[in-house]
C-alpha cells in the first residue's frame, strides 16, 4: 500500500508538468496561427487599397489557408472575386459558406445574400431570383425585394413586380403606388397587344386603384378610347388628367384635339387649351390649338408671338415651313424673332468640349480647368466637331 502510494504521490507531478508542456505547445501553436493569419489579411487588404486585385486575390486566399474556419476573410475573399468578374470563384466561395453547418444562421443568410449576387451579377438571373427568394423572412428580406423587384422588371414580368412591390410596401418600406400603376399599364398594354381588350380594361382599372392620382392610367385610358372611337370617353379621362397634371396633358394634346371635333365639343375644348396655354405656353398645346382654330393669319400670329416669347427652334422652324407653305415672305418683326431663336439655340454648340472629361467651355483652355488634362480640348467648337 505504502508502495503504490508512493508511485502515485509521484505520477501526480509528473502528470501535472506533461499537462502543462502540452497547454503551453498548443498556446504557442494557436498564437502561431494567429499571427501568420492577421499578416497574410492585412498584406491582402495592402494591395487592394493599392488596387492590385491579383496579388490581394493571392494573400487573401493564402490567409484562407492559414484560418479557414474565419468566415470574414472567405466574405472578403468572395466579394473580390465578383468585383474582378470571375464570377464562378465567388459562387463556389459562397456556396462553401452556405453549406458549412456550424455556421451561425446570420452568417449564412449573409452567404446567401452574397450569392444572389454573384448569380445576379453574372447574369443567372433565374438562379438569383431563387437565391433571392430564399431570403425571404431574413435580414436581407427588403434588400431582397428590392433585387427581385429590379429583376421582375428587366424580364418585363409584370405581375411577379406588382406582387413584390405590394409585400414591400406592406412591409413599410416606402410607397409604390406609382410603380404599382406602371405595371399594370404594362401589362393592359400587353392585353391590347393580344387583342384581349377585357383583360386590358381590368389591368387599367387595377392600375387606377393603384394610384388614384397617376397620369399614365389616364393618358392610357383616352388613348385606347379614342382608337376605338369613344372620344365622350376619351374627353372626359383627358379632362380629369388635364385638370391634376396639366404638364403630362401635352401628351396627348393632339389627340385630345382630335376627339373634341370628333364629338363637336370643339369650342369648349378651344377654351380649355388657350386658358392652359396661357399658363404654361408649349408647341404641343400650340399645334392643338391651331387645330381647332385652323385659319392661316391667326396661326401665324400665334406663332410669332410664341417665338417672342419662347424663341425655340420648334417655333421657328414652324413658322418657317408656313412661310414656304404659303409662299410670302417674313415680316421684320418675324424675321428679328427667328433670328433670336437660332441665336438661343446655336449657343449651346458655340463652346469647346474637354474630350477627357467633357467640361464645355466658351473660352479655348491648353488645361482643362475640370479633370486638369493638357490639350485635352479639340480646337474646334462642338458645332463644327
Amino acid at each position: 500500500m505504502n508502495f503504490d502510494l508512493q508511485w502515485l504521490l509521484l505520477g501526480l507531478p509528473i502528470a501535472f508538468a506533461l499537462g502543462w508542456i502540452g497547454s503551453r505547445m498548443d498556446l504557442w501553436q494557436w498564437k502561431r496561427e494567429q499571427k501568420d493569419s492577421p499578416k497574410a489579411y492585412f498584406k491582402g487588404l495592402n494591395l487592394l487599397l493599392n488596387e492590385q486585385q491579383d496579388k490581394a486575390i493571392d494573400a487573401f486566399i493564402e490567409a484562407v489557408q492559414h484560418d479557414p474556419d474565419t468566415t470574414d476573410l472567405h466574405f472578403a475573399l468572395g466579394n473580390l472575386f465578383r468585383r474582378r468578374g470571375e464570377y464562378e470563384r465567388a459562387v463556389r466561395v459562397h456556396q462553401h459558406l452556405v453549406s458549412r453547418a456550424d455556421l451561425p444562421r446570420a452568417e449564412r443568410d449573409r452567404a446567401q445574400h452574397a450569392l444572389a449576387q454573384d448569380f445576379m451579377k453574372a447574369g443567372l438571373f433565374d438562379r438569383a431570383e431563387e437565391a433571392y427568394k430564399a431570403l425571404e423572412g431574413t435580414a436581407f428580406d427588403t434588400e431582397a425585394r428590392l433585387a427581385l423587384l429590379t429583376l421582375h422588371e428587366r424580364s418585363r414580368d409584370w405581375r411577379a413586380a406588382v406582387d413584390v412591390a405590394q409585400k414591400l410596401e406592406h412591409s413599410g418600406t416606402a410607397s409604390f403606388a406609382a410603380r404599382i400603376a406602371h405595371y399594370w399599364c404594362e401589362i393592359a398594354l400587353e392585353a391590347d397587344a393580344r387583342q384581349q381588350p377585357a383583360q386590358a380594361d381590368e389591368a387599367l382599372r387595377n392600375a387606377r386603384a393603384a394610384a388614384p392620382n397617376a397620369a399614365r392610367p389616364l393618358v392610357l385610358g383616352g388613348q385606347r378610347a379614342h382608337s376605338r372611337g369613344d372620344h365622350a370617353q376619351a374627353l372626359q379621362l383627358w379632362g380629369e388628367l388635364l385638370a391634376a397634371h396639366p404638364t403630362a396633358f401635352n401628351l396627348v394634346t393632339r389627340e385630345y384635339a382630335a376627339s373634341a371635333l370628333a364629338s363637336g365639343e370643339q369650342a369648349a375644348a378651344l377654351d380649355r387649351l388657350q386658358a392652359l396655354y396661357r399658363r404654361a405656353p408649349t408647341m404641343d398645346l400650340l399645334a392643338a390649338i391651331a387645330t381647332l382654330d385652323p385659319a392661316p393669319a391667326a396661326q401665324r400670329h400665334r406663332l410669332l408671338t410664341h417665338l417672342q416669347e419662347q424663341p425655340t427652334l420648334s417655333a421657328a422652324q414652324e413658322l418657317l415651313r408656313q412661310m414656304t407653305s404659303e409662299g410670302t415672305a417674313l415680316s421684320t418683326d418675324e424675321a428679328q424673332s427667328l433670328r433670336a431663336a437660332v441665336s438661343r439655340a446655336a449657343k449651346p454648340l458655340q463652346r469647346y468640349r474637354c474630350a477627357a472629361c467633357g467640361f464645355e467651355a466658351q473660352h479655348y483652355f491648353w488645361q482643362c480647368p475640370g479633370c486638369l488634362s493638357w490639350d485635352s480640348y479639340p480646337p474646334q467648337r462642338l458645332e463644327d466637331l
